[in-house]
C-alpha cells in the first residue's frame, strides 16, 4: 500500500464538522476534501433507511457546485469522537470512477496515512479507463 504524507487541515477541517454540525441519527458523518486549487469542501452524510448519501458522497457535490470539479485528497470523521473512519464500499468505488488519483486519508495501525483510493480496491473495474475517446 503506498502511504503519504496526511494532509492536517484537511482531517481538522472534517473533525471540526463532526464536532458542531453533525446532530442526531440523520448526521453522522462528516467529511473534508482539498481541490486541487487548495479549497477545502466539506459536507455531512444523510443518513436514511433508503440510502441516503455518505458524506463523501455529499462532498463530491457540494464541490461540482462550487465549480470544484477535480479533488486531489478527501477524509471521513465520525461524530461522537469517533476520529477518521475510511470509506465504505459503495463510496470506494464512486471515488475512483469520479477521481482515479484521488487521496484518501485512512487510519492504519501506525497512525493516519493518505492512501491511493485505488489500494483501497485492488485489482477493481476503474470506470474511467473503459470509456470510448469522444471524436473531437
Amino acid at each position: 500500500m503506498h502511504m503519504h504524507d496526511v494532509d492536517e487541515e484537511l482531517v481538522e477541517a472534517a473533525a471540526e464538522v463532526a464536532r458542531t454540525r453533525c446532530r442526531g441519527d440523520n448526521h453522522t458523518m462528516a467529511a473534508a476534501a482539498r481541490a486541487t486549487d487548495g479549497r477545502i469542501i466539506t459536507g455531512v452524510n444523510a443518513y436514511h433507511f433508503t440510502g441516503g448519501p455518505c458524506a463523501e458522497l455529499v462532498v463530491v457535490g457540494a464541490a461540482a457546485a462550487q465549480g470544484a470539479h477535480d479533488l486531489e485528497t478527501i477524509v471521513a470523521v465520525g461524530d461522537r469522537d469517533r476520529g477518521v473512519v475510511p470509506p465504505c464500499g459503495r463510496c470506494r468505488q464512486a471515488l475512483l470512477d469520479y477521481f482515479p488519483a484521488l487521496e484518501v486519508i485512512v487510519a492504519t495501525p501506525t497512525g493516519l496515512r493518505a492512501v491511493p483510493v485505488s489500494d483501497l480496491l485492488p485489482h477493481t473495474y476503474i470506470w474511467a479507463y473503459h470509456q470510448l475517446d469522444t471524436p473531437s
